[in-house]
């Protein structure tokens, strides 16, 4: 498997993103919110980093690519069917994808959904709840806290770019 991202993107940016991308996740269990401080410190990476990393040209159109992503999601928020916070996390998180890796992307995203989703149903109706037991995710209904899945997808394919990326 070659991913589009380049193995030098990647180690630039997963040791920055990491923490962000796990904060992402306990928060949005934890209150059920994605803070904004993190959408900024997100978004703030890619311009400042990026801007030294990647040609010009990428850089532009990777900036584009927060705009659509943001747009799609304002309405998928207006549809009731997405949090503001999750669509302002893949907003910011939409710069670090490569287009050439959508395919890729959307099956990782599918496994991290499926997968935090059975991991948290799991422990919401086990035992190990006590390990948490203030997390508001837990009373939320049928909510679902899409950063325990949103954040570890960019952190899972920054590493596989790390990985498997392209060489430049």
């Amino acid at each position: 498997m070659d991913l589009a991202i380049t193995t030098r993107e990647a180690a630039w940016f997963l040791p920055l993103l990491a923490p962000i991308c796990f904060y992402v996740a306990y928060t949005d269990c934890k209150s059920m919110r994605i803070t904004n401080q993190a959408v900024v410190l997100l978004f703030g990476i890619f311009v400042v980093v990026g801007f030294f990393i990647l040609p010009t040209v990428d850089w532009a159109w990777r900036l584009l690519h927060m705009v659509a992503v943001l747009f799609f999601g304002i309405l998928l928020n207006a549809g009731g069917a997405l949090g503001a916070g999750d669509a302002k996390f893949a907003a910011a998180a939409a710069p670090f994808f490569v287009v050439s890796d959508l395919i890729f992307l959307m099956i990782l995203l599918s496994a991290t959904i499926l997968a935090a989703f059975a991991t948290h149903r799991l422990t919401k109706f086990t035992p190990l709840r006590r390990l948490a037991p203030d997390w508001e995710s837990w009373q939320t209904g049928s909510d679902f806290p899409m950063g325990l899945a949103l954040g570890p997808c960019l952190a899972l394919y920054l590493l596989c770019g790390l990985l498997y990326g392209s060489t430049p």
